[in-house]
């Protein structure tokens, strides 16, 4: 066990890290919002790894990137703890559970049409994982909203992304304009802060380096499929398309499943009408980032048009080019962007923007766990209109009382008893396997 210095953890050794990546990777259910609390309940909270502003430094930072944001903290944070290597064990740890999950499911899905039972199995996780989102947004935002101009931004910008649907990085970038001007209202940042010192200095060497390398391992493999099975087969159309997807997935993957779905099913003829909801169904109910329905598409395309390989090789080959396609850059944003986001925390004002920043975020984790909640609690949620106003609008009588009764359980659990993380989400699942069969 690490020794405690003046209030904070030592520095983990890598094996003990990549225990707890695993760990995390196992865990990461319930989208954004839940791998976020998560992150933070193990690295800042439980192990005390980094401070809560260097966490929220770098959630800021990943917010701002194309691609799932809490894969990205996960790599930041790695890179931080041990260089590149705890960046490359931090992020592909987080991918690696739900990877093997989705192609076992979407191999299952294929050959017989039928995954009904897995929203069974996880079907308690939702409402354990729902917990621990509000006391990890409670916690965030009671030590990110110091000011209160930090509790306006916040505010502002949950109505602005809830209920106008203003694109994230308009959002961003308007807090930061803020935090930029007003600077001096924010706190100056403490020497507490400064427990991990940057691994590398930013630098046009090195950038140029790292953008050779990581461009040749993302086109690699596509490159060696095309050459094995032909240009003209449908790995190299899936993986082209989905490179594309994976750097414009600014907000999230909500922000662009809509496209994959048309393409996928009106151009490509890669899915049937109603699979890519299927696929989203599986990718919620799983750990790993939400982003991973893209794995589900890629094992069908795959499997349907396999050339000269067998269905269940081009499922395999789809799914990995897909992930592969869509997960390189995330790792190329953090290494690349990283060491400049560090340098920045010595600026007052760009840290007083960054911090404003942060604040904004508080507000979008919020959207987030609001949108969790009601996709958990009620089986049809709708859109509230009018004029330039639009927000979810759940249907009462859709309440799911089973769904209701184990979120009263979590939370029960997580804060009138203070159970951790582990006990909550086993009691959660137990319960919800029970609750299935016996109603």
């Amino acid at each position: 066990m690490n020794g405690v210095t003046n209030g904070k953890a030592a520095a983990p050794t890598f094996v003990e890290a990549l225990r707890v990546w695993t760990k995390i990777g196992l865990l990461s259910f319930g989208g954004p919002a839940g791998q976020i609390a998560l992150m933070h309940g193990v690295v800042v909270d439980e192990k005390r790894w980094v401070s809560e502003p260097r966490f929220l430094h770098a959630l800021n930072f990943c917010m701002l990137l194309p691609g799932p944001e809490a894969m990205q903290l996960a790599t930041y944070i790695g890179w931080l703890l041990h260089g590149w290597r705890g960046g490359i064990a931090a992020g592909t740890l987080f991918i690696l559970p739900g990877f093997f999950v989705i192609l076992a499911l979407a191999l299952c899905y294929a050959l017989f049409q039928n995954t009904a039972f897995i929203p069974v199995l996880f079907f308690g996780l939702k409402a354990a994982v729902l917990a621990i989102v509000v006391q990890a947004l409670m916690k965030i935002a009671s030590r990110a909203l110091k000011i209160p101009l930090s509790w306006l931004l916040a505010g502002a910008a949950f109505i602005a992304i809830y209920v106008f649907a203003v694109p994230f990085p308009l959002i961003v970038l308007a807090a930061a304009v803020i935090g930029f001007l007003f600077a001096d209202l924010f706190p100056k940042k403490g020497a507490d802060e400064e427990e991990l010192a940057s691994p590398v200095q930013p630098g046009m060497a090195r950038s140029v380096r790292l953008i050779a390398l990581f461009g040749a391992l993302w086109m690699a493999p596509v490159l060696l499929a095309g050459l094995v099975l032909g240009f003209g087969s449908v790995f190299v159309p899936l993986s082209a398309f989905m490179s594309k997807m994976a750097v414009v997935t600014f907000g999230g993957a909500y922000a662009v499943l809509a496209y994959v779905a048309q393409q996928a099913v009106g151009t490509y003829h890669w899915l049937n009408p109603g699979e890519m909801l299927d696929g989203l169904a599986l990718a919620e109910t799983t750990p790993g980032p939400l982003v991973l329905v893209l794995t589900f598409v890629g094992s069908l395309a795959g499997f349907r048009d396999a050339g000269a390989l067998s269905p269940v090789g081009g499922a395999v080959l789809g799914a990995f080019l897909t992930t592969w396609v869509t997960f390189v850059p995330c790792f190329l944003w953090i290494f690349l962007g990283a060491p400049y986001m560090e340098r920045l925390r010595a600026n007052q004002r760009l840290s007083a923007a960054l911090s404003s920043i942060t604040a904004a975020v508080v507000g979008v984790v919020l959207n987030l766990a609001v949108w969790f909640a009601v996709h958990t609690l009620f089986a049809r949620v709708g859109t509230l209109s009018a004029g330039p106003f639009g927000m979810l609008w759940p249907e009462v009588s859709s309440l799911d009382w089973r769904m209701l009764a184990l979120s009263t359980l979590a939370f029960v659990l997580v804060f009138a008893l203070k159970r951790g993380m582990a006990v909550t989400l086993a009691v959660c699942g137990v319960a919800g396997i029970v609750l299935n069969f016996a109603v």
